[in-house]
């Protein structure tokens, strides 16, 4: 995100995807809003700015102008967090709390926003609604055996986490038997054992949510394990695979799923 400072006495804002091509403009963004019928990512943009003033009142009455731009370095209908991204760069810029923008806009957790400021794998937790994250050591020697797959079926992060709320009976269960898994996921030493660990943490995922594993509804005869992400069951999957490259490829591609990604090739 790059913000520049002019003499325009109006705020712009400019974004574009990851091959340069521009899939938002707007030439005049007013915090206090106004000028409707507007588009809803305007909308939405005078919403982050009406939550920015609320925890630095007046913050933008001290620009006569600025030219904002945003840039991707990922495909956008990815879904690999260009909201999430963006309250974090936001709030850096401004120098307030991520985690309350969050919750005055978008809402959610707050472990995608964790995400975009961190450098690496992160532990995430929210307890009594405060954001508790910690750097996690997570380098499998197996990750050469693990690819994300693009399902391009958009999930709404905010009706996913509606359904969790609406499901979930025993918040306290599940959150322990969540816990215990993802610290297994973290000492894990190799790919039978991280494969074990994904069929238990879909089961208990599938009967909470009462959803069928993403597994059973794309790949019932693969040969690995699938891993749901994000609003369960949305935009990609990671997937592992004891064969190789070209026929793990291959068996995606043959079912209509084109991206297949290396795990070294997104993770940081």
């Amino acid at each position: 995100m790059q913000v520049i400072e002019n003499e325009s006495s109006e705020i712009s804002w400019t974004s574009y995807d990851a091959d340069g091509s521009v899939w938002f403009y707007a030439p005049s963004i007013s915090p206090q809003g106004g000028g409707f019928p507007q588009d809803e990512t305007t909308v939405r943009l005078i919403q982050i700015f009406q939550a920015i003033e609320q925890q630095k009142p007046n913050f933008f009455q001290q620009f006569k102008g600025l030219q904002i731009e945003t840039r991707l370095d990922f495909p956008r209908q990815w879904g690999l967090g260009t909201s999430s991204t963006l309250i974090a760069n936001l709030a850096q810029w401004v120098e307030i709390d991520p985690f309350k923008l969050l919750k005055d806009t978008f809402g959610g957790s707050g472990y995608d926003v964790a995400g975009a400021m961190a450098q690496g794998p992160i532990l995430y937790q929210l307890i009594d609604n405060q954001s508790i994250y910690k750097p996690a050591l997570f380098q499998p020697v197996f990750s050469n055996q693990l690819y994300f797959i693009y399902l391009d079926k958009k999930q709404d992060s905010r009706q996913g986490i509606a359904h969790y709320r609406e499901k979930v009976q025993s918040v306290q269960t599940f959150k322990r038997l969540i816990s215990e898994l993802t610290q297994q996921f973290v000492n894990c030493k190799n790919l039978v054992e991280f494969e074990h660990l994904i069929q238990q943490h879909e089961a208990i995922i599938s009967e909470t949510l009462e959803l069928p594993r993403a597994k059973d509804l794309h790949f019932p005869d693969y040969w690995g394990e699938v891993k749901s992400l994000g609003a369960w069951g949305g935009d990609f999957v990671l997937a592992t695979s004891s064969r190789g490259e070209a026929e793990t490829r291959k068996y995606f591609n043959e079912r209509g799923f084109a991206v297949v990604l290396k795990y070294e090739y997104l993770i940081l």
